[in-house]
């Protein structure tokens, strides 16, 4: 069932909000704008080719530590591959003064001022 132009303009304008408010967050969830760093994919897979050797090593030999070691190394290998870079996030926003005390603070604490100030401009 489609949205109603009510709710659509709702949709937009909480959006806006969001990519208003929370550059950061929709930064770090929406990573379509980091890139493959194709250094660590490169060594991501030499080191998953090793340990895949590893692997096969360990069944020839019978040895169950060097195959464990070498799917241990695989799976890091993999891990390393598949890791991307973080795009460095620029803000259009201007940040009050004392941002430098919001950065410290934890994720928690922003959220709550961030809960404080809405509900103080809908009391007024």
């Amino acid at each position: 069932m489609p949205l109603s132009e009510q709710e659509q303009r709702l949709l937009e304008e909480m959006e806006r909000s969001l990519y208003h408010n929370d550059a950061d967050f929709v930064a770090t969830v929406g990573s379509h704008d980091s890139r493959p760093n194709y250094r660590w994919i490169v060594i991501g897979i030499l080191i998953g080719i090793v340990g895949f050797a590893g692997i096969i090593t360990g069944v020839a030999t019978r040895i169950p530590i060097i195959g464990v070691v070498g799917f241990v190394v695989l799976f890091a290998g993999v891990l390393l591959a598949l890791r991307r870079s973080k795009a460095p996030v620029s803000s259009s926003t201007s940040e009050p003064s004392g941002s430098s005390t919001r950065q410290k603070a934890g994720f928690m604490d922003r959220m709550n001022d961030r809960w404080d100030r809405r509900q103080d401009e809908r009391g007024q």
